[in-house]
């Protein structure tokens, strides 16, 4: 209504349009639409970020994993590389390159409005310089063993689980977004190994899951990958959520990459 919260109390005269929007505002709240998508943004980290109807709204739980990923990062002052993949808003990009001065990230994402979100919020947010979004292709385009860190929160939800989702999300999010696939690991088991492929040697992968239902699973896929150090950690409810590993320093012998690799991965924080 353009005033503070203070204002929405004293008497005044509130203009005929905004009096509308107002209204409209309420009507699409009413009919299940998130609020972020009716504000048009949401804050992230204390970044505040442009969201649409095309992206995944941010997480409080993604904060976390941005945690965990900066963790994960050298301590050098040397330029860290790292992969976003699937990267939506581009709210995890914009958070690290904003963080970690010493960093260029490629923030990749399937969905080209999606990527377009991701690319606004990098220029308003002033790390353009810094985080390159691309719309194609996962991993194809990165080079072999040239990556410090790739991290994701990917699509995870299985089709039962996304049936279970309030309808707020499954009717307002875009479910290419939140669906991997029948069991939820569709996505998940072909990440792991074509991270490992670009990853320098002992570099880690990090990934956000469905939780404790869900944790284990991926753990597995991680360490049938041939990745070392393969760790649960939780967020911030302490549900474990979150898998990380290194890639090994001993080349991985027998690991077949999954059938339909070669498709692209779609996640539109």
């Amino acid at each position: 209504m353009g005033c503070g919260r203070l204002g929405i109390y004293l008497p005044r005269e509130v203009p005929a349009a905004t009096a509308e929007r107002y209204e409209l505002a309420i009507r699409r709240r009413a009919s299940g639409e998130p609020v972020q998508q009716i504000m048009g943004w949401e804050e992230f980290r204390g970044l505040r970020l442009t969201v649409t109807a095309d992206v995944l709204i941010p997480r409080p739980e993604t904060e976390v994993l941005v945690d965990r990923a900066l963790e994960l990062l050298p301590s050098t002052d040397a330029l860290a590389r790292v992969v976003d993949v699937g990267t939506g808003s581009g709210a995890i990009a914009c958070a690290l390159a904003s963080e970690r001065r010493r960093i260029a990230v490629l923030a990749i994402d399937t969905s080209i409005t999606a990527a377009r979100v991701a690319r606004e919020n990098c220029r308003s947010l002033g790390v353009g310089g810094r985080v390159r979004v691309v719309a194609g292709d996962v991993l194809s385009c990165v080079r072999p063993a040239s990556v410090d860190l790739v991290v994701s929160n990917p699509p995870y939800l299985s089709d039962a689980m996304l049936e279970a989702a309030p309808r707020e999300v499954r009717a307002h999010e875009p479910t290419g977004a939140l669906l991997g696939g029948l069991d939820g690991l569709a996505i998940l088991r072909r990440l792991v190994v074509q991270a490992s492929r670009i990853l320098k040697s002992g570099a880690p992968l990090i990934v956000e899951t469905a939780g404790a239902s869900q944790v284990d699973a991926v753990a597995a896929l991680f360490e049938d990958a041939g990745y070392v150090d393969v760790r649960r950690q939780p967020d911030l409810a302490g549900v474990l959520r979150f898998v990380s590993g290194h890639r090994s320093r001993v080349p991985s012998v027998g690991v077949v990459e999954p059938a339909g690799a070669g498709q692209r991965i779609e996640r539109t924080p």
